[in-house]
């Protein structure tokens, strides 16, 4: 469930370091969100069919099945948020969370500031839909059908598309600016996603992640298409819906 921005948000940590699970419970309450901890998938796979959250705090290291695959699992069905939160450094680690569907990532130790305002971002890029303007009119593209206010993607055959907070933002700019060549930067500035992750390799995997979901052929992609030194290009034509 997206946040309204209206009430508090509620706020998941999957965490089984119960000293870290109680200081990230103390430095949530503090920011003014409800937090609940679990420690293991089984436990976060219960509390999920009774309660909806607005974010996810994922460690990456749990006992059974862990955080990355946890990751890739609930992506599969739910856009909500998710931040990962591991020891693991690597840069490698920190792309494999992103392409399995974490929208931001966060090393162990972290700074509490940092970690509260990159919470912030993704509950801000995660309040849409902002009041109806022109610019947030229904779009089609080759077949596909994207919302700005309701933030739906639904392709030829009705079928909705799960997108993650990042994805949606990144193919909503794409969809705004067709047929111009963005560069990474201009896509981090339009989505806000430098707020809560400053890595321009972010937008490789977003823009990977959503190909996946409506190119064809993600393997030889023509809706988004990639310009050497230069960024991307969305080719299809995009109107307005009828």
């Amino acid at each position: 469930m997206a946040y309204n921005g209206l009430t508090p948000a509620r706020i998941l940590i999957v965490e089984d370091d119960r000293d870290i699970a109680g200081m990230l419970i103390d430095l949530m309450k503090e920011a003014g969100y409800v937090a609940e901890t679990v420690r293991s998938a089984v436990e976060m796979d219960r509390i999920l069919k009774k309660k909806e959250f607005q974010l996810i705090v994922l460690d990456g290291m749990l006992p059974g099945e862990d955080g990355f695959s946890i990751c890739r699992r609930v992506r599969a069905s739910n856009t909500v948020p998710i931040l990962m939160l591991t020891a693991l450094t690597k840069e490698i680690d920190k792309v494999v969370g992103l392409e399995l569907g974490a929208d931001d990532y966060v090393t162990k130790p972290f700074n509490s500031r940092e970690l509260l305002a990159r919470i912030k971002a993704l509950l801000r890029r995660s309040s849409y839909p902002v009041p109806v303007k022109p610019s947030q009119e229904v779009m089609i593209f080759a077949g596909w059908r994207i919302d700005p206010v309701t933030r739906e993607l639904i392709d030829s055959d009705g079928v909705h598309v799960s997108l993650t907070t990042a994805e949606f933002d990144v193919l909503l700019v794409l969809c705004r600016n067709p047929r111009q060549v963005m560069t990474r930067h201009e896509i981090l500035v339009h989505t806000h996603a430098g707020s809560a992750g400053p890595v321009e390799r972010s937008i490789d995997v977003h823009i990977s992640r959503i190909r996946q979901k409506i190119e064809p052929d993600y393997k030889n992609p023509t809706l988004i298409k990639t310009v050497r030194l230069g960024g991307y290009i969305f080719t299809p034509e995009v109107a307005i819906a009828p």
